[in-house]
């Protein structure tokens, strides 16, 4: 059982910037569930994948939309993932969500992931 509990999100001004946490936590979740990652949704539309991150090696994803404007990346200490985002727009306004699977990492390909959190609004106003 892995427990995934987001914190931050919020609302500012496009060109701003913002960063989500996610504590996970768990018996083995690490070891077990080393690809973690960040997606989002807006309503109506599909969940997308936003940045990705594998434990073992600290390789990264991320999507076309967010390249050089957002940062995954992993507290192993205390296991806590954050999406650091950075000129922000309006059409980033999204629920965030983080997420943990298995390997071979499913990357941005939501049906992969196993476990989730429980989602924190960003909302980007123009």
């Amino acid at each position: 059982q892995v427990r995934l509990l987001q914190r931050g999100g919020g609302s500012l001004e496009s060109g701003g910037s913002l960063t989500v946490s996610c504590l996970v936590s768990g018996t083995g979740s690490s070891a077990d569930y080393p690809c973690m990652g960040w997606f989002r949704q807006e309503p109506g539309k599909d969940r997308e994948g936003v940045a990705t991150l594998f434990d073992g090696d600290g390789r990264t994803t991320y999507a076309d939309s967010v390249k050089g404007r957002c940062t995954i990346s992993k507290d192993k200490a205390n296991n806590i993932l954050y999406l650091q985002m950075n000129s922000l727009r309006p059409e980033d306004t999204a629920m965030y969500y983080c997420a943990a699977a298995r390997y071979p990492c499913p990357v941005l390909n939501q049906r992969g992931y196993d476990y989730w959190g429980q989602g924190t609004l960003v909302t980007v106003s123009s």
